[in-house]
């Protein structure tokens, strides 16, 4: 059995840092792995560039932060809903924005739930290490065998 972990996609170290230590916080167990940036985000899931050796299944869950240099959350979240071999991995937006447009059209997408990052210190860690908690250790994952992106070496 793969064990499960949390792929964070975020650019600002400092959300970033947060995040981390909002889920370890929460108790959480699984692994968190952290990448800067939407390309750096599909270059993981695809086994790809600085992960061509990457060894593991799928993540658990993507927190995925929608406003990121390269490519943005929107554009990895269309790219993961359409791909079959990524598609039901849950994704969450986990963004600063309250726009209607992002929400909608993240929804639109294919998200599994979109956050907004509370301004509040202790809102923000407590709404974190609920994310964690639901989607890293209580939701059961799709029971779905996910063949490794093409590419990946795992064929």
């Amino acid at each position: 059995m793969i064990e499960r972990y949390i792929l964070l996609a975020e650019d600002n170290p400092n959300d970033a840092e947060l995040t981390v230590a909002a889920l370890r916080e929460s108790k959480l167990v699984c692994p968190i792995e952290v990448v800067r940036d939407g390309a750096e985000a599909l270059d993981f899931l695809y086994c790809r560039g600085a992960y061509a050796g990457r060894k593991g299944g799928p993540p658990a869950v993507i927190l995925l932060d929608l406003k990121m240099p390269k490519l943005s959350g929107l554009d990895v979240l269309r790219t993961i809903k359409s791909d079959p071999a990524l598609s039901m991995i849950p994704v969450v937006m986990l963004t600063s924005s309250r726009e209607e447009k992002d929400l909608t059209q993240s929804y639109a997408s294919g998200v599994n739930a979109y956050v907004v990052k509370p301004v509040e210190f202790m809102e923000f860690m407590q709404a974190v290490g609920e994310l964690g908690q639901f989607w890293g250790q209580v939701n059961e994952p799709s029971p779905i065998t996910i063949p490794p992106p093409a590419g990946s070496g795992d064929e």
